[in-house]
C-alpha cells in the first residue's frame, strides 16, 4: 500500500469547497471549477493516508466470504465467516454465534470449499486440544485408571478408540457433540482400558460411572 498509485476522478462544480470521497472503491474529487490540477494533486497527496485506509476497507468488505455450511461446536450451531486480510497468521474470534476467521490473502488461491474444510478441521483440533485435558482428568479421577497416552487424530471410521497398547485416540470432530456426550465417549474408551470387548463387565463398569449411558448412544458412531 505504501507505493500504491491513487487514481481519481475529478468533477468540477460551482461549489467553493473541494471534497474527496471514496465510493465503491473509486476516489472521487469534487472541486470548484477554478481549482488547478496541481492544487488537486497536492490535496489528494495530503489525504493519501485516509484514502488508502478507505480503499483497504472497501477491498476487505468486498472479499468477505461466508460459508453456507453451519458448524457444530459442543452442540451449539455457529456460522462461519471468513475474511482475507493483510495478516501473517490465521486469526479466529467468536462473536454472537459466528466464528470469524481472518486469513492471509495468499490463501485466496485455495478454493472456497477446500478452505472451509481446512478451517473447520483446524478449528476442531484447536478446541479439542483445549477441552480434552479436563475431560481426561475427570475420567482418570473417577475410574482411578489412565491410558498410556492419548492422541488427537483424524479417523474416517470412528470418533474415538482405545488401542491394544492402551492409547486412546480421539477424532477432533468429537468436539461437534455436546460436552456430556464427549464425556460419555471418553469414559467409554476408559472402560476399554480394562475390558477390550463390549462384555457384561464392560457395561457394568460404564453404568457405574454413567448410569444413563444408553441415552448417549449415537447412531452410526463406531467404538
Amino acid at each position: 500500500m505504501k507505493n500504491q498509485v491513487i487514481t481519481y476522478t475529478v468533477n468540477k462544480t460551482n461549489d467553493s469547497v473541494l471534497y474527496i470521497s471514496v465510493q465503491n472503491g473509486e476516489v472521487l474529487v469534487r472541486a470548484p471549477w477554478y481549482t488547478t490540477q496541481n492544487k488537486i494533486q497536492e490535496i489528494v497527496a495530503n489525504k493519501r493516508e485516509w484514502i488508502i485506509k478507505k480503499l483497504t476497507e472497501y477491498e476487505e468488505k468486498k472479499e468477505e466470504k461466508i460459508s453456507l455450511r453451519p458448524i457444530q461446536i459442543l452442540g451449539i450451531t455457529y456460522s462461519l465467516k471468513v475474511l482475507y486480510k493483510n495478516v501473517n497468521v490465521i486469526q479466529c474470534d467468536l462473536e454472537n454465534n459466528v466464528v470469524k476467521i481472518c486469513l492471509p490473502k495468499k490463501y485466496k488461491k485455495i478454493s472456497k470449499e477446500s478452505m472451509t474444510d481446512i478451517l473447520i478441521d483446524k478449528l476442531y483440533t484447536k478446541i479439542c486440544e483445549r477441552e480434552l485435558d479436563n475431560i481426561m482428568d475427570k475420567s482418570r479421577t473417577l475410574t482411578g485408571i489412565a491410558p498410556e497416552d492419548y492422541k488427537i487424530m483424524d479417523m474416517n471410521d470412528c470418533i474415538a478408540k482405545c488401542t491394544q497398547d492402551k492409547i486412546i485416540i480421539v477424532n477432533p470432530r468429537i468436539i461437534k457433540y455436546k460436552r456430556e456426550v464427549v464425556e460419555y465417549i471418553i469414559m467409554h474408551e476408559f472402560c476399554h482400558l480394562k475390558y477390550k470387548n463390549h462384555t457384561k463387565s464392560f457395561y457394568n463398569m460404564l453404568s457405574k460411572y454413567i448410569p444413563n449411558y444408553s441415552k448417549f448412544e449415537i447412531e452410526n458412531m463406531k467404538y
